[in-house]
């Protein structure tokens, strides 16, 4: 007789027991390949046919790269061209056994993702931790009509479950229907959910706004390293001029200097292309990219924070930019472009406005309370005490900084987790304090050297306003 819990299910006249839900079976290699899987049960799915080719192109990348051009003067052309048959032929094997025995399926409230043939592994991703979803189109999915779906869940420190690559039409109806399993999807025509039905279309949402691609170009112009680079460049010439040297190794060093100097704004302009906001009851939708399309979708009441910043130079112009924090995203992922923390990379005031409105309803980015520190902190900020501030609005928390680089960083009540006092060496001289505003797994915001009654006080306000913020958020 089975041990209790481990025996299989009991027949519909047996007696209630612990029983374990059985997983439903797949017709394939992870599973009997006799019919449909029983009760309804959705069967696992397969990435796209051609992801391995995506894979192999590129492995063959990284192998020629991996191959000097010293390997192909020692060797010859001939049996260069046949490492590289060997390499690419073993990548694309390996690409095409791990798409066989790559999955993944619904299963309640998770996403199974399944891989490995000789020491598999089941990724469950829970969705109640969802925090975003992102189709992103490489260079070479935007030819071959394919996508990858990229999810964002609390605590993770990088992207969850990458399936690369999917059709564009499965990537947009997968990312609709996780999100209305979530119980955080927009209305409209919820997608399919059988397998080989074709995909519902997605409702496009409200417009909010669109960057010109010309506003994008000036403003990566109107940057540092656009301003110093003629200065740089004059620099060298005269000095190659003075001293007649003019050696591969020293025109190499300095092209790759300069490269170094123009790749940042170049590669802000590259995935800021044709940026343009939607939103959706509860939901925000950010397009952007030329080389590499993404579409991420972002539930509100996941956003931590919202940072407008008037760099010095986009003063003159009046422009600012708008960044967003999602709760153990931006922290997590190293890279910038990886961040879906795209708000708005440039536009006027009025923009500006607009698009805070939309994302934190009833702030006015124009007309937001922030008072100064007591005089006596000019002894730690000279230059900048009179910038620097604090403040409670309605509805958020709001800490403004910087001297050259102007900033204001918005916390809503419901998302501060923790309120902190913090007084170093100096300011307890000064009787002074700074109150950190914590959000889950974010920077949040601090007001710096404040008067310390008045830090105490604002701690205890912001503490209360945060627990009445979060038991309104229950109760709704």
């Amino acid at each position: 007789m089975p041990a209790p819990g481990y025996g299989p299910p009991p027949g519909p006249d047996a007696a209630p027991g612990p029983w374990p839900a059985p997983l439903p079976p797949y017709p394939g290699p992870w599973g009997p390949a006799a019919g449909p899987p029983p009760g309804g049960a959705e069967p696992r799915q397969r990435l796209h046919p051609l992801s391995p080719a995506l894979h192999g192109a590129k492995s063959l990348v990284v192998v020629i790269a991996g191959l000097s051009w010293s390997t192909l003067s020692r060797v010859g052309f001939g049996w260069f061209a046949v490492l590289v048959t060997v390499f690419v032929l073993g990548a694309t094997v390996l690409s095409v056994v791990s798409w066989w025995n790559t999955g993944y399926h619904l299963v309640g409230r998770e996403l199974r993702v399944y891989e490995g043939l000789l020491w598999r592994r089941t990724r469950a991703i829970p969705l109640e931790r969802l925090q975003a979803v992102e189709v992103v189109r490489p260079l070479l999915a935007q030819l071959t009509g394919l996508a990858e779906l990229r999810l964002e869940v609390v605590g993770g420190g990088k992207t969850e479950a990458p399936l690369a690559y999917l059709s564009v039409a499965e990537a947009t109806a997968l990312r609709q229907r996780l999100l209305a399993v979530a119980g955080r999807c927009a209305p409209g025509p919820a997608p399919s959910a059988e397998p080989g039905a074709p995909a519902a279309p997605v409702p496009e949402g409200r417009r909010v706004h669109a960057v010109r691609n010309q506003d994008l170009l000036v403003s990566q112009l109107l940057t540092p390293q656009a301003f110093l680079l003629p200065v740089g460049l004059v620099f060298v010439g005269a000095q190659f001029l003075s001293e007649g040297s003019w050696s591969f190794i020293a025109v190499a060093s300095t092209l790759t200097a300069m490269a170094g100097v123009v790749l940042q704004p170049i590669r802000r302009v590259l995935d800021d292309w044709s940026f343009r906001l939607d939103r959706d009851d509860g939901t925000l939708r950010v397009h952007n990219g030329l080389l590499e399309t993404r579409m991420q979708t972002v539930p509100l009441h996941r956003v931590q924070t919202v940072r407008a910043t008037w760099p010095l130079l986009w003063r003159m112009k009046g422009w600012l930019r708008l960044r967003l924090e999602v709760a153990g995203y931006s922290a997590g992922e190293v890279e910038d472009r990886n961040r879906p923390d795209r708000l708005l990379p440039v536009g006027d005031a009025e923009t500006g406005v607009l698009v805070v409105a939309e994302v934190l309803p009833g702030v006015r980015l124009d007309a937001l309370p922030a008072t100064a520190p007591p005089s006596r902190a000019r002894w730690l900020r000279p230059l900048s005490r009179k910038v620097v501030g604090a403040g409670l609005d309605e509805q958020v928390f709001v800490a403004r900084s910087g001297l050259l680089t102007r900033q204001v960083t918005l916390v809503p009540y419901a998302r501060i987790q923790s309120v902190r006092v913090t007084r170093g060496p100096v300011q307890r001289l000064l009787r002074l304090a700074t109150v950190h505003a914590d959000t889950a797994g974010g920077a949040g915001a601090a007001a710096v050297h404040r008067d310390l009654a008045d830090a105490w006080e604002l701690a205890a306000e912001l503490t209360e306003r945060s627990r009445a913020a979060r038991r309104t958020d229950d109760d709704s």
